[in-house]
């Protein structure tokens, strides 16, 4: 029986041109900026671990790649919402970096260095097809979904991907980019980046 199940709402961008090389390539494709820089965020609606609720929490992975995601070397730092308590950071930080199994798992032996955790008033929006995430001053991002004509009110989306929040992501452009957190600097506004958001449902 699993010891941990996470459900709720997951939006990221990067700072790839879209659509991000990465996925159609099973992460051998070099960023379209030779690196990859990216904020991936989670909104749990419902969960817990070892008895520690989480429900309500917000957390933020941060990802730098200096080369093709699947080459490793990755640097990852996790930001998490002020409101948590130790242990629920705690639990948080084992599911976020895959030391307490579960889809992160998956990219654990490509994972360098973990780069720290930071505590910041996380919110996190979603309202149809657009999604924004804020964490105090470090990360500050915004993306719109492409608007499907044979599922109207749903984005165009990609299945079957090698991706650790969920096989099938909805399509989407980032409105706006900004992180300065864990030594990833990335900021654009010019509405041809690359990002994603689709439902998670995590257990280890």
């Amino acid at each position: 029986m699993s010891s941990w199940t996470i459900t709720g709402q997951y939006m990221e961008t990067c700072n790839c041109a879209f659509l991000c090389p990465c996925l159609t390539s099973n992460l051998t494709a070099q960023p379209t900026e030779g690196d990859c820089k990216a904020a991936v965020a989670l909104h749990i609606d419902k969960g817990e671990k070892d008895g520690v609720r989480l429900g309500g929490l917000s957390f933020i992975v941060m990802l730098h790649s200096p080369g093709p995601m699947g080459q490793g070397d990755i640097a990852v730092g996790l930001i998490v919402d002020e409101t948590a308590s130790p242990p629920q950071v705690e639990a948080i930080r084992a599911i976020a970096t895959g030391s307490a199994g579960g889809p992160m798992a998956m990219l654990a032996p490509l994972v360098g260095r973990i780069a720290g955790v930071e505590r910041r008033p996380i919110r996190f929006e979603a309202n149809g097809l657009m999604y924004s995430v804020s964490a105090g001053e470090l990360v500050n991002q915004a993306c719109e979904g492409l608007a499907s004509v044979t599922a109207p009110g749903q984005a165009i989306g990609i299945d079957n991907i090698a991706h650790p929040v969920n096989s099938r992501l909805s399509l989407a452009r980032a409105t706006r980019s900004r992180f300065h957190a864990f030594g990833i600097d990335w900021e654009d506004a010019t509405g041809m980046r690359n990002g994603h958001f689709a439902p998670f449902a995590w257990a280890g």
